[in-house]
C-alpha cells in the first residue's frame, strides 16, 4: 500500500477438517502452516478420535497456537458464539472412508460432519476432499458411487493415481506424504 493507505480486503479463512487416519499428525506442517504463509486464515476442526489423537499428542494445542483459534471436536452448546470465523473453503483432509461413506449419504453425525455436509448441502462455500484410503476401501462395492455423488454435489476430490496411488493395507510406507500442497492448490483455484 503506498501513501499510508490501509486495506479493507476480508482476509480469505480456510476451513480444515480432519480425520483420524495415518497422516493426520502432518496436518499442522503440510497443510495449516503453508495456507497460512499463502494468506489464509485458518479454523480447524477433526472428527472426535482425530480430536483425541492430536490432544493427546500436543499437536492440538500447536495448532491453536499457529491458527489463534480452537480446535473443534465437538458441537459448541447453544448459548456459546461461534469460535471460528465464516469459512470461504473447506478442506477435508486427510479423510476416512467412513467419513467419506457419511458425507456422501448426507449423514452428519459429529461437527466435522456437520460442516462440510452444511457447505455441500446449502452454502456456495467450495469443498475440497481428500480421501485417505487404501485399495481394499476403493474395491467396496459402494466406494465408486459415495465419490460420485461427492462429485455431484460439487466437492473437488484429490483423488486418483497422480495424487495418491492406492496400495493394499498395511502395504504403503507409513512415512508417505499426504497430497497437502494438491489440497491447497484446489482451494487456492476456488477462492480467487
Amino acid at each position: 500500500m503506498q501513501g499510508g493507505a490501509v486495506s479493507t480486503a476480508k482476509q480469505k479463512t480456510l476451513g480444515v477438517v480432519g480425520c483420524a487416519v495415518g497422516g493426520l499428525e502432518g496436518l499442522r506442517r503440510g497443510l495449516v502452516q503453508p495456507a497460512i504463509t499463502q494468506g489464509w486464515q485458518v479454523a480447524v476442526t477433526l472428527t472426535p478420535t482425530a480430536g483425541r489423537w492430536l490432544r493427546e499428542s500436543g499437536e492440538a494445542a500447536r495448532l491453536e497456537a499457529l491458527t489463534k483459534f480452537p480446535v473443534r471436536d465437538e458441537p459448541r452448546l447453544p448459548t456459546e458464539g461461534r469460535p471460528h470465523p465464516p469459512v470461504d473453503c473447506f478442506i477435508l483432509a486427510p479423510a476416512s472412508a467412513n467419513t467419506i461413506a457419511k458425507l456422501a449419504l448426507g449423514i452428519m453425525d459429529n461437527q466435522a460432519l456437520t460442516q462440510v455436509g452444511e457447505a455441500l448441502g446449502t452454502l456456495d462455500t467450495p469443498v475440497i476432499i481428500f480421501p485417505r484410503v487404501n485399495a481394499a476401501h476403493a474395491r467396496h462395492p459402494r466406494w465408486q458411487g459415495h465419490l460420485d455423488a461427492l462429485r455431484e454435489s460439487g466437492a473437488c476430490l484429490i483423488y486418483g493415481p497422480e495424487v495418491w496411488p492406492l496400495y493394499e493395507p498395511r502395504e504403503a510406507s507409513p512415512k508417505r506424504e499426504l497430497p497437502w500442497a494438491a489440497a491447497l492448490t484446489a482451494a487456492n483455484a476456488a477462492v480467487s
